[in-house]
């Protein structure tokens, strides 16, 4: 499972740094830094995106239980949410999530600076 995260996002970055220490087997990858995306990179910092190898990119609520079917502690979540009727509702609150990330983000400290030593894309964890 590869996920595209905005890295300038302290938001995004305390996410990513609480799912990398649940484990699991997901390449994550900093939009912030330069680092190849399947689509235009503006596009993909509105939205969260994950792709399962081979399979088509997935992006908000989607992208979200895909990953967690690949985090073992929230597999669980990512189980129900094959329920169209729960997926559908979680795509709602992701809805209104979206609405209130650049308060959300102000309220963190804003986008970061670059910084040159940063790899940008985790090896997925076996």
């Amino acid at each position: 499972m590869t996920v595209w995260y905005d890295g300038d996002c302290p938001l995004c970055r305390n996410e990513i740094a609480v799912l990398r220490a649940l484990g699991g087997k997901v390449a994550f990858v900093d939009l912030s830094i330069g680092e190849p995306c399947p689509i235009d990179r503006a596009a993909m910092k509105l939205r969260f995106h994950a792709q399962a190898p081979g399979g088509p990119l997935l992006s908000g609520a989607e992208a979200f239980a895909a990953m967690w079917r690949a985090v073992p502690p929230l597999r669980p979540l990512g189980e129900m949410a094959r329920s169209p009727r729960v997926l559908a509702r979680l795509e709602r609150l992701y809805l209104g999530f979206l609405k209130i990330r650049p308060w959300l983000q102000a309220l963190l400290g804003g986008p970061r600076k670059p910084d040159p030593g940063d790899r940008g894309r985790d090896r997925a964890r076996t």
